[in-house]
């Protein structure tokens, strides 16, 4: 591959997409370009895990092998996204005593205090898990609240507030095992939810506090920034393939034509739009309620000033937007990727460019945020990832 190419592979339940982009230095903002995609129907998956690896790989390959046809350039290793149930987050709380003699806060000690936060997590929370994500939130300093980075700053006792972001190890191990199948060397592992995050969340969005909630085919994976980092993280074994079910069981149709009526299409039999309606919504509101619940756990509902953002492959059915406004009193809006090529012009290709913005790096904005934990298969730890602007 070319020196300045990132490659991002995002896997989902019924697609897997491939991004080629390079860094466009025409631009004096150094934006991405990308210069080829690959999309194939995923295989062997189930709600965003791994269950046949040999299938996975091949749908891998396909969506490969057509992106190094539209680049011209041979893929061999790239930035993998996980999106499955197997994610969750979870926050603790770890301290440290300052170990410099003129008593100023370094690396070292930041480092000790997200440490200690780790080793504080419960065993029940970390058993089978592996963290890819460490992102300390806030810092206290003598028990006085830190804005911005602590370091330099002097105290005797620094206090840190740590986001996990965790994920079956098994399922994580799959992926890596799935890829490699495919002949392609995994870079790093990154949450789906953050990869998308990048890309359809604006800063402003970010600092006032929002929701992004990505709809795909057998998930619901949901993402909670606020002061411009994630606070929150959960994915719910629920999708736009759940509403396929429903219209096919609810109007007794096929599962092909119940995915285009869906979609907007038409169906050779006689469709109530009443009710065909009435089924959608249905389960669009139990999406939303889950994602209430969620708020209200992390005492954020109603209290998210940029609203929920919808993205993915369910983001498309009418309504969508009034309906998540209705339930979660909150503004609503479908998420846009604002990008002109027409290979990834929607924002169901969110993940995958977000995976090329982490592999290139960012210079149009230097606030560091998340400090990154790969799986030890993919051979290679980032110490920070940096926050983007879409």
């Amino acid at each position: 591959m070319r020196k300045h190419i990132a490659v991002g592979i995002d896997i989902g339940t019924y697609q897997v997409k491939v991004v080629v982009a390079e860094r466009d230095r025409t631009t004096a903002a150094g934006t991405l370009r990308v210069i080829g995609a690959g999309i194939a129907e995923s295989r062997g998956l189930r709600h965003g895990y791994v269950v046949n690896a040999r299938d996975a790989a091949k749908s891998v390959s396909l969506a490969v092998a057509q992106a190094e046809k539209s680049a011209k350039v041979k893929i061999k290793k790239a930035y993998v996204s996980v999106g499955g149930v197997g994610i969750q987050s979870t926050t603790a709380t770890g301290t440290t005593v300052i170990s410099r003699g003129d008593s100023s806060v370094s690396d070292l000690d930041m480092d000790k205090a997200v440490s200690a936060a780790e080793r504080d997590l419960s065993p029940a929370y970390t058993l089978n898990q592996k963290i890819i994500h460490t992102i300390p939130l806030s810092w206290k300093i003598d028990g006085k609240p830190v804005l911005g980075r602590p370091q330099g700053m002097k105290g005797k006792k620094l206090e840190a507030k740590v986001l996990f972001v965790t994920c079956l190890a098994q399922h994580i191990d799959d992926l890596v095992e799935a890829i490699g199948d495919a002949g392609i060397e995994v870079q790093d592992i990154i949450a789906s939810p953050i990869a998308a995050s990048l890309v359809t969340l604006s800063k402003s969005q970010k600092v006032a506090g929002c929701v992004l909630a990505n709809i795909g085919a057998e998930t619901l994976s949901v993402v909670v920034y606020e002061n411009s980092l994630p606070i929150s993280l959960e994915v719910f074994p629920i999708g736009s393939t759940d509403i396929t079910n429903d219209i096919a069981l609810g109007m007794r149709l096929p599962i092909e034509e119940a995915e285009t009526i869906k979609r907007g299409g038409s169906s050779d039999q006689s469709v109530s739009k009443k009710k065909l309606d009435e089924i959608v919504v249905a389960r669009l509101r139990d999406m939303f309620d889950l994602i209430e619940a969620h708020l209200k756990k992390i005492d954020k509902n109603g209290l998210l000033p940029a609203g929920i953002i919808i993205t993915g492959g369910g983001s498309g059915i009418a309504t969508i937007e009034d309906l998540a406004k209705a339930t979660l009193r909150l503004p609503s809006r479908i998420g846009k990727m604002g990008l002109s090529d027409d290979d990834v012009r929607d924002a169901t290709w969110s993940v995958a460019y977000g995976l090329c913005l982490l592999g290139l790096g960012s210079e149009k904005d230097d606030e560091s945020g998340i400090r990154k934990a790969s799986n030890e298969s993919a051979g290679k730890i980032l110490s920070f990832l940096k926050q983007f602007l879409p």
